[in-house]
């Protein structure tokens, strides 16, 4: 089995997304029905603790740097469960995770449950837009939470996620966007994968 990096960069992150195929380039038609040229699957990166839990401590050295410490992490489910797993055990908190009921709104099941006046981070594992961040925040300060920030390895957001909280990120990437009828790659004859782990998803 491959070392533990005793040391982290981005540039470092970046190759290793790109060697799990967590982080491809091509042609690829989102769950948006957007067409882009770049797909992101941390799933296939965060199957490696290896990999995970050196990413993860250095999140945490970036909370503990900014001087925050919060009491729980909560991480979505599906992509924020294991990245906020390993976060909070780094730093030495309980983690749980939110998911969505059969009205498809975003709760906390399972027994999880927020005591008022908790300092919150939200784990993801990559930020496209902020929307799903934002949903979970409002739920969690609903239950009177606080939330100090959000933590993920990949920042997808091009700094246009209108988030009200500070917003940590291992990696910015840029992935440019468009629509099916005005896709360069569509009028170059790139065929369009449609990847994701739902049908019709390109991300979970």
């Amino acid at each position: 089995m491959p070392s533990i990096p005793t040391s982290f960069s981005p540039a470092t992150l970046e190759q290793q997304l790109l060697r799990e195929d967590a982080l491809l380039r091509g042609h690829f038609r989102l769950s948006s029905g957007l067409h882009s040229d770049t797909y992101v699957q941390c799933a296939r990166f965060l199957r490696r603790p290896d990999l995970a839990a050196p990413a993860a401590a250095e999140l945490a050295r970036q909370l503990r740097a900014a001087g925050l410490q919060p009491d729980v992490v909560v991480g979505p489910a599906m992509g924020g469960v294991v990245i906020g797993y390993e976060l909070a055990r780094q730093l030495g908190v309980p983690g749980i995770f939110t998911e969505r009921d059969d009205a498809g709104q975003m709760t906390l099941r399972r027994g999880f449950t927020i005591e008022p006046g908790q300092k919150i981070v939200i784990a993801e594992d990559v930020v496209t837009t902020g929307k799903s961040t934002n949903e979970v925040a409002r739920l969690l300060t609903s239950l009177g939470a606080e939330i100090l920030a959000v933590g993920s390895l990949i920042d997808r957001t091009g700094g246009n996620a209108e988030l009200s909280f500070p917003n940590f990120a291992l990696l910015p990437v840029t992935a440019a966007t468009y629509a099916p009828d005005e896709c360069p790659l569509c009028r170059a004859a790139i065929p369009v994968v449609k990847p994701g782990s739902r049908p019709d998803k390109a991300f979970s």
